[in-house]
Order: C-alpha cells, then structure tokens, then sequence
C-alpha cells in the first residue's frame, strides 16, 4: 500500500523539536544505577483502581509492574558513526530514528552538540567506545523483551538490566523500523517477571505509569494521563501515536506506559521539547500496533506488511464537492500501479475507498495501516465509489517492496475561487511535453488553479473524470461541472517528475 506521510503543521509544533528518548554516549557512563530496587510501599492488592476512577496512589500499580520493566543498554558498533550528516548531532545521529530526523532538518534545529532547543539530547560524547542506553520491558517467562528499534539498532551487543539489579545479555531477535519496535531476547535460561499488553485502547483522560531508565536512573515511575490519540507527528508511515501528559524524558525510549490496571497500553518512542527535556508532551506506540508487529517478528525476526498498490490522497472537502460526495471521507485513489492487486482487482484512478472489510475507512492514511496491519496473501473486500455508484471488489493482498513510499498528497486548501482556472493551457503533444494531456503554460498567480499548488510545466490528464487533450475540454468540462451545480471540478494533474495528484478547483463565483 503507498501513501505519503501528512506534512505536521508548523504552526503547531513551531518551537517543538521532536526528539527521540534514547540516552546516548560512552557505554558505562552517566548516571549509574541504585544500589539496590527502589520498591514503593505495598499497599492491598485491591486497591488497584479501573480507569474510570483516579487511583488514590499508584504504588500496587507499580509493585505489580516494576520487576517486568528492564533497562537497555547497548554498546554500537563501528559503523554507528557513518550516517551522521543526516542526524542531530555529531556522532549521535544513528540513536535518533530515521523516520525522527526529518523534524530537525524542517525545523532548522541542528540537535545536540549543535546549539538550539535540541541540545542535550544525549549523554556527552567521550572518547572509547560509544553506547546507548534506553528501556524495555519483558513480555514472557522465557525473556522477549520489548524496545524501541532505535535503542539497538547498529548494536553490537546488548544487555538488559532487571529490577534486582542483574545485567543479563541479550539478542536482537527482529527489528522494525516502520514502527520504530524491536524484539530482544534474554540469552540466560530461567524464568523471568513479565507484563502483559493492554487488549483494549485507553481513552482520553485515562491515568497511565511510565516506567523506565530515565538519563539512566533505572526503574523510575512518572504518572499523568493520555491527552490524545490517533496522533499523526510525520514520525512514519502508520503514524498512530499516543499522546501522553507524563513526565518522560531521554533514555524512556522503548519503555512501557501502563494503566491502572498494570497493562501496557504504549511504548514510549519520542517527546516534543524546546529545550530536550520534558514538558509533558511524549508519543507512544499504541498495544495493538505492538503486539501485531512483535508477533510477527517473534515468529519470523522480520515484519511482511499488506501490500495493495495505490497512491492515495485524503478527500478533502473541495474534493468531495468535486465528486459530488456529501462527506469528506475516505481515500481517493490518485493511481493503481500496473501489476498489483489493485490494479488485477479492477481499482482506478478516481475511485474512492470507503471501507475495508466492512470497516469504513476515514481517510488515506488510515487506510495505509489498515492494508499493513493484514498479512500478505490475505483477501479483502473493498467498498468503494465510482462515479457516483457503491460496488465492491475483493483483492488478495501481495507484499509491501522495502522501498515503497508510503504518502498521499494533499495539495491545496480549501479557497473561494471563480469558475475561470487562471490557466494558459496548450495540448501537451504540440509544446513536445508528452502524448497525453494538456500543459499548464502560465498560470495567473491570484487565479484559483494556483491557490491549489499548480504550476507552469504541470500537465492536465482529466477533468471531472474525463481525459483531455485540448484547452477547449478542459472549458467544457468545467462549464458542466459549473451547470451541474457542482462547487468545484476536480482534475488530474501530472508534475514534472512525474507524480501525479489529484486537485479540487472551487467554482464558486465571486459575488
């Protein structure tokens, strides 16, 4: 399935860097660990409170919990100083994750040992080999431990550290970058405490405990409650973040967030800080999405994700209009790949996704973790709209290629334009810009075409559903668009490299 990340709005986290909870340096350095476990005072097992009540102490939560939760610690290998252009900082870069790094570039903040709000991300860079520290916690009595991917990867060996204070080594079973999770395995045999994975979704305003390895304080506990989910950071492709109102701060990454109930309801990944530091404002994978991936990298050491083979956009309300729709939703096939099982199953250009095995699906990107959360091989059924009309079609899912970007456009926002485009407009056969179309020559700056992002050079494919090849149907099928009582006309648009998008031109005349 293909769908390009939602851009975050800047105007939402404009002094935010987001940061990954990693604690990085020279392996044995930092704050060391307590003596001895730090358990909080028992109270009777009773009083473990259910989420609609707030508990009036946390700490049969955390005697219940704690011994399951380990800290990670990890010594990189060589090569873990190679990608570093690309990270926040000198030597520091391979700790963040891929997926994270892109927040430092847009924000323009250079990250540790660079100055501005990402400073401090770490622990000091020394001389001798080069470590990491993060969090985990175990999952069964044989010893999978579950951690962020960015805590072990480049690892060259990894050793967890228990509540009682033993450092066992330990294996990567299976990395997912996708989601930023990995699987560890406790080498020593014996029986180990462990916590189980929430089978239901938290609800906003629900009390949560994270538990983990704070700058490398072993085993400490925060509170606070999840103040949002569903939280899209432009961190990944199946972004589907937790946002948590804790206290969690650098080397909580791959830590558990529990409820009150001793579940783990997320895995603590990145925080959103001016400064590094905690403000309260920390993302964490949600159970679901963990426990589907760590099965499937307990069973194989790898993830295999649906693959359907369509770029998709959301449908945005001038769309809808465009379509004739009466709701805003679902997820507008902009191109089914030659070959895939979209294509076989019939899907095309235009069509819009409503729903995926009897499940409506809200927009594009809801539909990419639909599709990557179902196994390869397995048939779906789609609803969707085709000029106007409901059908279905049933698709055998293939396998997601490891270089399929995963995006949807959503060009343009919603504007008042007038039934004219502000377009020059030329067959693309006679200005040599291809066999199909019609080419974008000028475009008038205040006109309506160009409040939707076209630009010169731009080739027109369809209009209201239908090919052109002259500027005369692109006019006609904009004046039936207009007589139709439609609010705006909706076309397919190709850029110069190729991609092509769809694009919803208001028609509403000036009054």
């Amino acid at each position: 399935m293909t769908a390009q990340p939602n851009r975050l709005r800047r105007n939402a986290l404009a002094s935010v860097a987001v940061a990954a909870l990693v604690a990085t340096g020279a392996a044995g350095v930092g704050l060391t660990q307590p003596a001895s476990p730090a358990y909080a005072q028992s109270l009777s097992k009773n009083l473990i409170e259910t989420p609609d009540h707030p508990p009036g102490s946390f700490a049969s939560v955390v005697d219940k919990v704690k011994p399951g939760v380990v800290a990670v610690k990890v010594k990189l290998d060589d090569s873990a100083d190679a990608d570093d252009e690309d990270g926040p900082g000198q030597g520091q870069g391979q700790q963040v994750p891929p997926q994270l790094r892109e927040f430092f570039k847009r924000f323009g903040q250079g990250g540790p040992g660079q100055g501005g709000p990402g400073q401090g991300f770490g622990m000091p860079k020394r001389q001798g080999q080069r470590g990491a520290m993060g969090s985990g916690f175990i999952i069964s009595a044989d010893g999978y431990v579950v951690t962020n991917n960015h805590v072990v990867d480049k690892a060259k060996s990894v050793q967890v550290t228990l509540d009682d204070n033993r450092t066992l080594d330990a294996k990567v079973i299976g990395k997912d970058p996708k989601t930023d999770l990995a699987l560890l395995k406790i080498t020593e045999g014996g029986t180990f405490p462990y916590v189980s994975l929430s089978k239901s979704a938290p609800r906003v305003g629900d009390w949560v405990v994270a538990i983990g390895n704070p700058f490398g304080l072993g085993g400490t506990v925060t509170a606070g409650i999840v103040s949002a989910r569903g939280r899209d950071i432009g961190a990944g492709p199946y972004d589907d973040f937790l946002q948590i109102d804790a206290p969690i701060n650098k080397g909580n990454s791959g830590g558990p967030t529990f409820n009150v109930g001793g579940e783990v309801v997320g895995v603590n990944t990145a925080i959103a800080s001016p400064s590094g530091g905690s403000v309260g404002l920390a993302f964490a994978i949600p159970a679901e999405t963990v426990q589907a991936v760590v099965d499937q990298l307990r069973a194989d050491g790898k993830v295999a994700r649906g693959y359907l083979g369509v770029q998709v956009q959301p449908v945005t309300k001038d769309i809808a209009d465009g379509l004739g729709l009466d709701k805003a939703k679902g997820a507008l096939v902009d191109h089914a790949e030659a070959g895939t099982p979209a294509a076989k199953a019939g899907l095309k250009s235009g069509d819009v996704i409503e729903s995926v095995n009897g499940t409506p699906i809200n927009d594009a990107k809801e539909l990419s973790r639909k599709i990557a959360g179902i196994k390869p091989g397995a048939k779906i059924e789609l609803t969707y709209l085709r000029g106007g009309k409901s059908d279905t079609a049933t698709v055998e899912l293939g396998v997601l290629p490891n270089d399929t970007k995963v995006a949807g456009n959503d060009r343009g926002s919603s504007t008042n334009g007038q039934p004219r485009l502000g377009l020059s407009l030329a067959p693309a056969s006679e200005v040599g810009a291809g066999s199909e179309g019609v080419a974008v020559m000028e475009v008038d700056p205040d006109g309506p075409a160009a409040a939707k992002g076209i630009e010169q050079g731009d080739i027109i494919l369809d209009v209201a559903g239908s090919s052109v090849s002259q500027p005369s149907e692109v006019a006609e099928r904009v004046r039936s668009a207009e007589t139709s009582g439609r609010k705006a006309v909706l076309m397919r648009v190709k850029n110069a490299k190729g991609i092509t998008r769809f694009v919803a031109v208001a028609l509403n005349k000036a009054g």
